[in-house]
């Protein structure tokens, strides 16, 4: 795998929606062509160049091209959106919607990302070593598709709307998260090893949470069923299963009606 390394040359006074870092931009690009891809400051075109030098070079296709990222990215937004193949790793913490409708590959952030990172996100896979922002693996505003397929691990912690309209795909979130966690998932599997606040589950269809610290405020829409005993990210536990939310319409299957699952363990 080849490798480009973007070294920021200095911290950007507006943040910078950079959409064409991605392996499958880079692709069969001379280090010329790479430097001449549009960025955008603000309403203003500008050129990759302008905020990075590069060293290194791409690979023939998506797939065998890596990117890395030096410098403070926290003024980069859009980092490997929509990308389908090939590696980023960010030597740092970065903006908003990393990985954003991301279809293949990894990303690796060293640091944490703002809000959005991975919204849309349908397959790939991602790793934050710090801390996620608000609408992780989220729907983007206004839209009712969230994550479809992927991962996404979180080392840290997770703010408030995770997995918001979640369709497919798996989060692990080693720390804890906000208010509102899987809000409207029809499904994918969320794991929060932590604790979590309030509300979550609310108006879930399908889909499954799986909570290994404690929840504030258990919604009412929320049904115990049974105990059980389940092997969940490495770890063999007794969970309390509930079923819900029993406010929400529900598909059936086999005339027995589907709920979303809550695993609050032991």
């Amino acid at each position: 795998m080849n490798t480009v390394t973007l070294t920021l040359k200095s911290q950007p006074t507006i943040f910078l929606e950079v959409d064409q870092i991605t392996p499958d931009a880079f692709a069969g690009k001379k280090n010329d062509q790479i430097a001449a891809l549009p960025v955008y400051e603000g309403s203003k075109q500008r050129s990759l160049g302008e905020f990075f030098t590069l060293s290194g070079e791409a690979g023939a296709t998506a797939a065998d091209t890596k990117i890395v990222i030096k410098g403070n990215a926290t003024r980069l937004k859009y980092i490997g959106m929509k990308m389908t193949a090939g590696e980023i790793l960010v030597e740092g913490s970065a903006d908003m919607y990393v990985g954003a409708w991301m279809q293949g590959g990894k990303i690796q952030v060293n640091g944490s990302v703002d809000a959005f990172a991975g919204t849309g996100m349908r397959g790939g896979e991602m790793i934050i070593d710090g801390n996620a922002g608000n609408y992780l693996g989220a729907a983007y505003r206004g839209d009712w598709r969230g994550m479809q397929g992927g991962r996404i691990h979180v080392k840290g912690n997770a703010g408030s709307d995770i997995g918001y309209f979640m369709n497919g795909g798996e989060i692990v979130i080693d720390g804890n998260v906000d208010d509102f966690l899987g809000t409207h998932a029809e499904g994918g599997k969320i794991i929060v090893k932590g604790n979590a606040k309030s509300a979550v589950g609310g108006q879930m269809v399908q889909g499954e949470i799986y909570i290994f610290g404690t929840v504030d405020v258990m919604m009412p829409g929320f049904v115990y069923r049974s105990d059980v005993d389940l092997d969940v990210a490495n770890t063999k536990a007794r969970f309390a299963l509930f079923e819900g939310d029993t406010a929400e319409r529900h598909p059936k299957r086999k005339g027995q009606t589907v709920y979303a699952k809550l695993y609050l363990k032991y």
